[in-house]
This record gives structure tokens, sequence and C-alpha cells, in this order.
């Protein structure tokens, strides 16, 4: 199969909403199929920020950063956004050619507001189009409740979980909702 049908599943983690006061903290990558079977799963990278930066997160970010024990990870990590930015496209260029796989996930518009603030290589390798699947969530919660409601996440702001429930519920969506 042409890799030019792959998709690029990312999600992030930041420090809060704003790409121009936030940073990326985390970052995770899976390549799947057209069928979105799972083709490979990149590296999971937790990217260094200062204590006192984890520290003026919004509660929300706190709370569940330091739950997670991502919090943590941070500051213990060495590595730089521009590392975890070229270990993600070193990963990309074995499963997907520049500018033909499009960008996917949950809330990905959000996703790329910081990639493109804060890693610009990594987010010209995607096509402008991208597959966001709670755009197909908002549409089926407003037109088919009961397929949505059939649907549980688990919701654990971890960068690669997140990635993997994002293609369990378009999996879903494509098995209730798109009926071809």
């Amino acid at each position: 199969m042409s890799m030019n049908n792959n998709l690029i599943w990312i999600d992030l983690e930041m420090t809060g909403l704003d790409p121009e006061t936030d940073t990326i903290i985390e970052i995770a990558t899976v390549v799947t199929d057209s069928d979105l079977n799972v083709i490979a799963e990149g590296p999971e990278i937790v990217i260094h920020e200062s204590k006192e930066k984890m520290d003026a997160m919004d509660e929300w970010c706190v709370k569940h950063h330091g739950e997670s024990g991502l919090t943590e990870r941070v500051i213990n990590s060495n590595i730089s956004c521009a590392q975890a930015e070229q270990q993600t496209l070193d990963f990309l260029k074995k499963w997907t050619e520049a500018g033909a796989s499009p960008l996917c996930g949950n809330s990905i518009g959000q996703d790329r507001r910081f990639l493109v603030r804060y890693m610009k290589s990594l987010e010209a390798h995607f096509h402008y189009r991208s597959i966001d699947v709670s755009t197909i969530k908002e549409l089926g919660r407003r037109w088919a409740p009961e397929m949505t409601a059939s649907h549980k996440k688990q919701g654990t702001h971890m960068a690669m979980m997140d990635i993997q429930e994002s293609i369990s519920e378009l999996k879903h969506y494509r098995e209730h909702f798109f009926k071809f």
C-alpha cells in the first residue's frame, strides 16, 4: 500500500491552550493505514519545561498533568522541543511522504496551532487537510446522540493513550455512523 494513504495521528499535551504563552510538553505519534489499522507507533516524547512554567499552569493543567505524572516527567526530561520535533519527523519520514498524509486526532485544530508556533517543520510535513474526530463527535451528538453515547473514552490526557482512544473512536463512528 502506498505511503500516501497512511494517516498521521498526533496528540500533544500542553501547559495551556494559548500557543502564544503556553508550550508543548508531550507529543506522541501513530501511523495507521486508511482502514485505521496501526502500522507503527512513533516516539512518545516528554519535553522539558521549567518547574516555574509548570507551576504557572492553570488549575486544570496542574490537576491533570500532576495526577498523570506528566508534570514530574516534564521537569525531569532533558529533551528540547526541537529535539522532539526532529525525532517525530524522522519517524514519520519512514512511513509517510511529505505533504501527503492528513493530521488526525481529536480537536486537532488546537494541536495544529501549537505545531505551527513551535514545530514548523513537523507541521509542514502534513497535508493541509485534517481528520478531526471531534467534528464527527459533535455532529453525532446533534444528529445521533445514542451513537456518541455508546462510545466511552478514558480521557487520561496522556498523549499515546489519547491517540489510541481517538483511533478507536473513529472506528466506532465508521461502524455506527457511516453506513457504506
